[in-house]
């Protein structure tokens, strides 16, 4: 079963998961690549507990904050440094969903490219926000690794030092996800970012 009951301040139009599922178009024929295979060395892999760390959802209501009004990931404890958090987890793959805020990439391999998509179904891990505007670093990382199943998943991780109670759990977006979300924001940009017409 991958329902269980949502958490606090979860949002009434995404569906809570406790484990991905596949996109009912993800080709059959592809399925093959979402399983690490023993020929993928473990120490590309990142090895989770099967406990995850307690944290929750809370509603930014500080004006400074780039996502105020949204929601953000917050620890319910001190979490040691280089520990699992939590599964990324949501829909998996194979179309190209570059409207959706909620997608990270899994695997890529000549013309296919697998995700996994939080937008309309997820966990908790869904509203963990950038650092950028909150604080100087990240205090935490996606690792890729793989789920009881074997099959590949993204998870996050706390970085090299504690984070606090009631701390922000934050990761880094990539500037590739920016330079696409200021893409769509503004088409008139080209690919070098000069905004001024030719």
């Amino acid at each position: 079963m991958n329902q269980s009951k949502a958490p606090a301040r979860w949002p009434n139009n995404v569906e809570y998961l406790v484990q991905s599922v596949l996109d009912p178009k993800f080709p059959k024929e592809s399925r093959e690549l979402l399983v690490v295979g023993p020929d993928v060395p473990p120490s590309q892999l990142a090895g989770r507990s099967s406990q995850r760390i307690p944290v929750t959802i809370k509603i930014i209501d500080n004006p400074n904050h780039p996502a105020f009004g949204q929601r953000g990931l917050f620890a319910c404890g001190k979490i040691a440094a280089n520990s699992f958090i939590l599964p990324y987890i949501g829909e998996i793959h194979s179309d190209d969903r570059e409207d959706s805020d909620y997608d990270l990439s899994l695997h890529r391999v000549d013309e296919i490219s697998i995700g996994v998509d939080a937008s309309r179904k997820g966990n908790e891990a869904r509203f963990v926000n950038d650092f950028r505007g909150i604080q100087p670093k990240p205090n935490a990382t996606f690792r890729q690794g793989a789920d009881r199943r074997g099959w590949l998943e993204m998870s996050i991780w706390s970085g090299p030092l504690s984070i606090k109670k009631g701390e922000e759990i934050l990761v880094s977006y990539g500037k590739g996800w920016w330079k696409a979300r200021q893409a769509l924001l503004d088409p008139t940009e080209t690919k070098t970012g000069n905004t001024e017409e030719p």
